[in-house]
């Protein structure tokens, strides 16, 4: 009987440019303090960070889309976190053997098969399902803003059983008995938490917090010294 996690990443809905930030471990310098120093790196420039990224216009409507597509389970889980490396014990804990992901990243481990000796973390957390036989099958769908490819992760694509298909060719009627929605705060800027936090909410159904720190956003008070602190991280 197949049980399917539903893993979103709100980086998902992000548009970012040509940025690519790379990959980090996630903790209050990357989600918070990477971001005053960037937005003060621009402001020198004469440049607003906040300008350059922008938000998918289908945020609206895609629970609408997604609950044409999938048939939610009774009594559905759904949780909410900071780090996606959450979804592989979401995985395990509930017996789930295929992952729908819809992401700006595939998650599958950064740098080749060795990635998966690594410990479990926002980067790998998918290959390591596969690579210890936790889950049969995985669909990925990138975000329309993604700067990765299928084809970047070619060992595993050869070794596990992954489709990278559009929401419109997914199978229909899969059943999702547990959903997870990440933040990401390393890839997603603090000004759309509130878009954030209504996002969540469109979604209709109960929700669990599992860690998820809120993030000040102030730029119009940031004092010398919270200026070097910042420059510094």
């Amino acid at each position: 009987m197949k049980k399917c996690l539903l893993s979103i990443d709100w980086d998902y809905f992000i548009y970012t440019g040509n940025r690519n930030f790379g990959s980090y471990t996630e903790s209050k310098r990357t989600i918070i303090d990477l971001w005053y120093k960037r937005y003060i790196v621009s402001k020198k420039k004469g440049e607003d960070i906040t300008r350059a990224f922008s938000l998918s216009k289908d945020i609206d409507k895609f629970w609408d889309r997604i609950k044409k597509t999938f048939v939610f389970k009774k009594n559905v889980k759904v949780y909410v976190s900071e780090s996606h490396a959450l979804s592989y014990d979401i995985a395990v804990d509930n017996g789930c053997n295929v992952v729908c992901l819809f992401d700006s990243h595939a998650d599958l481990g950064y740098g080749g098969l060795q990635s998966l000796d690594f410990e479990v973390n926002c980067a790998n957390w998918l290959g390591k399902l596969f690579k210890e036989g936790k889950i049969e099958k995985a669909y990925i769908i990138y975000s329309p803003f993604t700067l990765e490819k299928p084809c970047y992760f070619d060992s595993m694509n050869n070794l596990f059983n992954i489709e990278y298909p559009k929401l419109e060719k997914l199978d229909r009627n899969m059943d999702i008995s547990v959903i997870h929605i990440c933040r990401s705060g390393a890839w997603s800027p603090p000004w759309y938490d509130e878009e954030f936090s209504k996002f969540i909410n469109d979604l209709g159904i109960p929700y669990r917090i599992m860690d998820c720190p809120v993030r000040k956003w102030d730029t119009s008070n940031i004092s010398l010294s919270n200026e070097i602190y910042y420059m510094m991280a």
